[in-house]
Parts: C-alpha cells; sequence; structure tokens
C-alpha cells in the first residue's frame, strides 16, 4: 500500500531543515599577546591586501588567542552548507585541534611564532569565506570562455571583520557578505527544503513506460505520480489531495485515475522546467520527475554560485536576460519589472554572458551578415542557388561597400565580400535592434518569426536574443530614460537610422539552470549549454589554504 503525503510529511520535511555542526571549545590562549602582535607584523608583509588590512585595523593584535573564539569561528563555518557551500573546504573540522597544536607549551620563542602564523592562517580562511560568500568560490572566467563580465573583488570591511571576531558574530558577518537579493535567499530557502528531502529518503523513481501516461489512465503509476508531484512542491495538489484524502491510503479506482487536478499539476511542472505543457507525463516529463534529489540538490548549489558571481552592485532599474531560462525581465525605475519570452543562441552559437550598457536604438536595420553565419549559413544555400540571394532580398558588397553582381563572383572562393540584407518585414532583425557595447557582437533584436516564441524551449538563434513584444519594451527604455522617442513614428519613417537613449541602461546577459520563484518554488531548467558539470567539479574542487 502507498500512503499519500500527510500532514505529518510537511511537519517533518520543516524540522528537518534545522541543524549545524556542533564544536567543543578548547581552552583559552596563554597570556604575551604583544609577543605574537611584533610577530604578525613582521609575517603579514607581504601577504594579501586583504589580510593586511585586517591586521592594520587591529593594531596587529592576534585575533585567535582566545580557544573560544576559535570554537565560535569553527562552528559557524559548518553553516557555509547552506550557501551551498563545503564547510571542509574552510577547515570547519580542524582549526580547534590547531589552535591546540599552536598553543601547546614548548620553548617560548617557537611557541610565539606559531600562534603568530596560527592566527594568520585562521583569519585567511575567514577572509576566504566572506569573499567566496561575496563574489563565489570559482572564477567563472576558467570554466566559461564566452563570459565577459568584470570580476570585481570583494568589498570586505576590515574593521568591521575585525569587530566581528572580537564579538564572535560570525555567522553575522557571513549574512552581511551573503548577496542581499530575494533570489538567492529564495536559493538558499530552496537548498534546505531539498536537503531536507534527502534525509527523509528523497523520492521513488516512477518506471519506465512503452506508453505515456495521459489525462483519463487509470494506473497504478498514478499514485506515485501524486505522490512525487506532492513532494516536488505542487501546492494546490498536495493541499486539495491533504483535504479530500486526510491520511488516507490511495488504493482505491478514483485515486489511480489520472483526473483533472493532476493534469492541472503535471502542466505546472512541464511549466517550471520549460517542458511542453500538455499534461501528458511522456519521456521528457518523466526524466525530469525522475532526477534525483541528490542532483537538484547540486543544481541548487551550482546556481547559487552563479548568483554569487552576479547579484552584488546592481543598479536600481537594469534589464536582466536569463538565457536558460529564454526570459527578459526589465526592472524600472518605477519599481514595476517588465517581462518577455525570448529565443537565445543555440547550443552551438551560444549567447555570452556579458554586462554592458544599452546606448540605442536602429530603427529598420539592415543586416549585415556575421562571419560564421556566413560561412556555415548563407555560403551554402547561395552555392546551391543563387536565386537565395534575391528572395532573401541580400546586397553583394566590397568592403568599402560598393555594389558587385553576384553573377561575376567565384562562390566557391568569394573572397572578402559583405552580404547585407536591406530593410522590412523579412529582414533577420525585424523592425528593431537594441544596441550595447560589447566583444561578441551580440544584441536584442525583433524578428519576423515570431512562432518561435511559443515553443517552450527557445534555443533557435545564432547567439544574438530575439525579443517579443520588442517595440513595447523599447518604448519603456525611451520613457523611463527621458529620451523623448516615439518608437512606432520612428519605424514609420521607414528610413535606418540610429536613436540613442538619454541615459544608458544597464544590461545583463547571464545563464542559470535554477529560477526561484516569487512563491519560493524552485524551477529546474535544461542546462542547453552543458555548463553544470563544469561549474559542479570546480565547486567541489577541494580548497587549497
Amino acid at each position: 500500500m502507498r500512503v499519500f503525503v500527510t500532514i505529518g510529511f510537511v511537519l517533518a520535511l520543516v524540522s528537518g531543515m534545522a541543524g549545524g555542526g556542533q564544536v567543543e571549545a578548547p581552552a583559552t590562549g596563554r597570556e604575551g599577546a604583544g609577543d605574537v602582535a611584533q610577530a604578525i607584523t613582521h609575517l603579514v608583509e607581504g601577504e594579501e591586501d586583504n589580510l593586511q588590512a585586517f591586521y592594520d585595523a587591529r593594531g596587529h593584535r592576534p585575533a585567535w588567542h582566545d580557544g573560544e573564539t576559535v570554537a565560535a569561528f569553527a562552528a559557524a563555518l559548518h553553516t557555509l552548507d547552506t550557501d551551498g557551500l563545503t564547510p571542509q573546504d574552510y577547515q570547519a573540522d580542524g582549526l580547534v585541534a590547531a589552535h591546540r597544536q599552536a598553543y601547546a607549551e614548548g620553548d617560548n620563542e617557537g611557541s610565539i611564532e606559531r600562534e603568530a602564523r596560527f592566527d594568520l592562517h585562521a583569519s585567511r580562511v575567514l577572509l576566504t569565506a566572506l569573499t567566496h560568500l561575496q563574489r563565489g568560490k570559482v572564477d567563472p572566467r576558467a570554466i566559461d570562455s564566452d563570459w565577459d563580465i568584470p570580476i570585481a573583488a570583494a568589498e570586505l570591511d576590515p574593521k568591521a571583520i575585525s569587530r566581528a571576531v572580537d564579538a564572535q558574530r560570525f555567522e553575522q558577518a557571513f549574512a552581511e557578505a551573503r548577496p542581499a537579493y530575494a533570489p538567492y535567499e529564495r536559493l538558499r530557502s530552496g537548498l534546505a527544503r531539498y536537503r531536507a528531502l534527502e534525509r527523509l529518503g528523497g523520492w521513488e523513481s516512477l518506471p519506465s513506460r512503452q506508453r505515456a501516461l495521459r489525462p483519463g489512465d487509470i494506473d497504478d503509476d498514478v499514485l506515485l505520480l501524486r505522490e512525487r508531484l506532492a513532494i516536488m512542491g505542487e501546492v494546490e495538489l498536495m493541499a486539495a489531495a491533504i483535504e479530500a484524502f486526510p491520511g488516507a491510503v490511495l488504493d482505491g479506482a478514483d485515486s489511480r485515475r489520472y483526473d483533472a487536478k493532476l493534469e492541472a499539476a503535471v502542466r505546472r511542472f512541464q511549466r517550471r522546467h520549460l517542458l511542453e505543457a500538455d499534461g501528458i507525463v511522456g519521456a521528457q516529463t518523466l526524466a525530469a520527475l525522475n532526477v534525483p534529489v541528490e542532483e537538484r540538490i547540486d543544481q541548487i548549489r551550482l546556481n547559487m554560485e552563479r548568483a554569487r558571481w552576479l547579484l552584488h552592485g546592481l543598479p536600481e532599474s537594469f534589464v536582466l536576460v536569463d538565457i536558460a531560462g529564454y526570459r527578459l525581465s526589465y526592472f524600472r525605475p518605477n519599481g514595476e519589472i517588465w517581462r518577455s519570452r525570448i529565443v537565445v543562441g543555440r547550443p552551438y552559437r551560444r549567447t555570452p554572458s556579458l554586462r554592458s550598457e544599452i546606448t540605442h536604438m536602429t530603427v529598420n536595420p539592415t543586416w549585415t551578415i556575421p562571419p560564421t553565419i556566413l560561412r556555415e549559413d548563407v555560403l551554402p544555400a547561395v552555392r546551391r542557388d543563387l536565386g537565395y540571394l534575391w528572395r532573401e532580398r541580400i546586397q553583394v558588397l566590397s568592403p568599402s561597400g560598393a555594389p558587385l553582381d553576384p553573377w561575376e563572383i567565384d562562390w566557391s572562393r568569394p573572397g572578402n565580400v559583405v552580404l547585407r540584407q536591406s530593410p522590412g518585414p523579412h529582414n533577420a532583425l525585424g523592425e528593431l535592434v537594441v544596441r550595447f557595447p560589447n566583444n561578441h557582437m551580440v544584441y536584442l533584436h525583433d524578428t519576423p518569426s515570431q512562432g518561435l516564441f511559443s515553443r517552450e524551449q527557445r534555443a533557435a538563434s545564432s547567439g544574438c536574443i530575439r525579443v517579443e513584444n520588442i517595440g513595447e519594451f523599447a518604448q519603456l527604455l525611451f520613457d523611463d530614460t527621458d529620451s523623448g522617442h516615439d518608437v512606432r513614428a520612428q519605424i514609420d519613417r521607414g528610413e535606418t537610422r540610429n536613436v540613442r537613449l538619454a541615459e544608458r541602461m544597464p544590461v545583463i546577459l547571464h545563464y542559470w539552470t535554477v529560477h526561484p520563484a516569487e512563491d519560493g518554488q524552485l524551477a529546474f531548467r535544461p542546462d542547453i549549454y552543458e555548463r553544470d558539470d563544469a561549474l559542479l567539479q570546480a565547486l567541489d574542487r577541494p580548497l587549497a589554504l
């Protein structure tokens, strides 16, 4: 018999989120702090700037002579697992023993140097943990060749950190270092929920099937599907089921029927995971349901790392392009958020991660075909049929812009020619392009292929980003920057021209495979660019301190 998720299960899930490392406090350090301070003054020379600044802020006084302080720090390090970091990277289980060894009885001169070296080591651990919480453990440039977002140094306040050490307020220091943005907190909460699920045994996989599970079916697998969706957090389904079957065993015909409420829950699950929301549990939906809880935990952890790379120093108003989620969000100056569906680069023509500023629009754009698209797409089509140029209204130009006769070109070796598509509704860029300087020659643009926006997964471009309702988006940008332009009027003039914003608007292109929704639910997206594995390996690589 299979028992449905009950109120007791929910309470167990909540109570399972508590916990933390317990560390026994060692003995308090001996006297002689003045001699240790002198040794620290000598040893800290040539160390990292932030370590020197920390000791400058405290007059080179030792920070870790007191055993209770070390024990409190070690205990606090165990809480870093709530941020998806590994406490053992920061020697959470070894600091107390290292402190005892440094303060062991021995010759006075040797003891002073041991104590000073331990002091620098413990401070280095603290500063490293704070830096990782604020900016991330992994350097994104090491795993993503397309990364084009400036890496800002951690903004640590050495005086505040010194005071936190003296007062043993380590968890407060950690809280102040981690990103102070709601999406990060939602990821932390989600990580806690999924780890609680892991402690309770995770979930049972739905068995493979020869045929899809469809609304109206009566099947034993429906019982497992109900339980699986409830565990996943389909709130409406869980609440309705608990109300209808309080603590009941679901082994009757009704509970085995794939009914309308269950179909609605499946559709919600599918939409959150960017699957076709048809209510049918086919191969893709079954695979998403059967991802083990351990893999979902890793996925949350690595996306918390991505959040730490980005979620700091954000302007009040900016444009955020969520690549893996196929969504653009414009955070307006008035606090409203305008959102739209987008189409991004195919896996072999990836849209890069970058940070820039929108400077201007191009209305009624021409399209100069980029080298990669020219080589891989357009030239093969021209070689098959020269009429392709006329149908697509593509001009052949010299590098200086002079028109060339297509019939006089050897298309097997065309040389340094330029192909440019004339403006109009047929143009690949549509009626409007939103431009921002970057090294990848990507931009936001309109498209004549509006049908692509109806797909759930929309990695179909050559790297640039197609935006649904881009005219509305452009008008908001003009209005919010007091640029004084009417987008429709500019387009209706029929001219190809650039129209500048009165003020630049920050824009960020980034890649997440977990989205924390405002209701607290997590949406897991397909890793379209296969970036998750490399990041997870780097995140789990032991840290050398």
